[in-house]
């Protein structure tokens, strides 16, 4: 996106999806699964993922960029809220087929077409200027040479992957995974579990939106600090709750918190390292998140093998979350300094 321009990648990753999906619609062996819905739809969806979207925003917001960032998070929230129980409905009503088959037409006939249509990798190329820019029409800026070389060079880059690592983490690695076999374990049914993650999928829409509009007005290492500080709170608190009205209340705390380091971590990574370069860097940042994702899916299954329930789990993530709080403090510099590479 960096060097090509996002229009061209998610051009050809939303292509790969409506693929990946489409195949999958006729798999009938376990491999199949492996390649049409793990690297197909996978490496698709990578290009359609919060990269993306912070690739964009950084070339056409230069103010409310924290806000745009956060609009675009919570779309994402609003996407599992509007598509999950249509897809179930289908899945229910037809067969897991018929779902696959909707995702590869949805992609192929209303996603793609407005890719194509609509997005443009810069303003300059409508001959506009970016959201609130004040000077002139620039020139879009270049990318670094070796971004990624300059940035493994420097403690940011490092405490930023390291917290959003912990971010990964604490949220869809470890809620998406187990949060629904903990809640049954502590004698509550299915149907409770799912809307209480439907109440954070609509909690984490205003959250998230919130989150850009605070990031635009105190900066990005206060708010981001805080964030982590109020969910290793929760979490550390999850163990201990059993009635209904306290499982609400956490879904409503929980879910005001769960992407709402996305806009900050985001827009603090095109501080430091440019722009220009944003795709590249947070790409590998959001790499280091994923990476946290899937270390919970599957460290939390061997802990609640070895201690019989989620209580450690949960604690410990608390923990980790409260990490973050530190990593995310000793980030000193918030602007973008060019380094001369040796």
């Amino acid at each position: 996106m960096d060097k090509f321009g996002p229009r061209i990648i998610v051009t050809w990753t939303v292509g790969l999806i409506a693929l990946g999906a489409a195949g999958a619609a006729f798999m009938q062996e376990p491999w199949h699964m492996h390649v049409l819905w793990g690297v197909i739809v996978g490496a698709g969806s990578g290009g359609c993922s919060m990269v993306m979207g912070s690739a964009v925003v950084n070339r056409w917001f230069v103010a409310r960029r924290g806000l745009a960032l956060g609009v675009l998070g919570a779309a994402m929230s609003a996407g599992q809220l509007i598509f999950t129980p249509i897809l179930m409905h289908l899945d229910i009503a037809y067969g897991w087929r018929s779902v696959t088959l909707s995702v590869a037409l949805l992609m192929a006939v209303v996603v793609l077409p407005l890719v194509v249509v609509f997005l443009r990798d810069n303003p300059s190329k409508m001959g506009l200027r970016a959201y609130g820019e004040i000077n002139p029409m620039p020139e879009p800026a270049k990318p670094d040479s070796h971004p990624m070389r300059r940035a493994m060079q420097t403690p940011e880059f490092w405490l930023l992957a390291s917290s959003f690592g912990i971010c990964g983490l604490t949220t869809s690695g470890l809620f998406q995974t187990h949060l629904i076999p903990h809640g049954l374990e502590h004698g509550f049914s299915e149907m409770t579990m799912a809307v209480s993650l439907g109440v954070m999928g609509a909690t984490d829409i205003l959250g998230t939106i919130a989150s850009g509009w605070i990031c635009d007005r105190l900066g990005k290492r206060g708010p981001l600090a805080a964030y982590y500080l109020l969910r290793g709170a929760s979490l550390l608190a999850l163990p201990y709750i059993n009635g209904t009205g306290e499982l609400m209340l956490f879904s409503v705390f929980y879910g005001l918190n769960w992407l709402s380091t996305v806009p900050a971590t985001s827009a603090l990574t095109a501080d430091l390292f440019g722009k220009q370069n944003v795709g590249t860097v947070f790409g590998w940042i959001f790499f280091a998140h994923q990476l946290g994702a899937a270390v919970a899916a599957y460290g939390a299954s061997i802990l609640h093998r070895w201690g019989g329930d989620y209580a450690f789990t949960f604690s410990m993530a608390g923990v980790f979350a409260i990490l973050g709080t530190g990593l995310v403090l000793c980030i000193r510099r918030e602007s973008y300094v060019p380094v001369k590479i040796g």
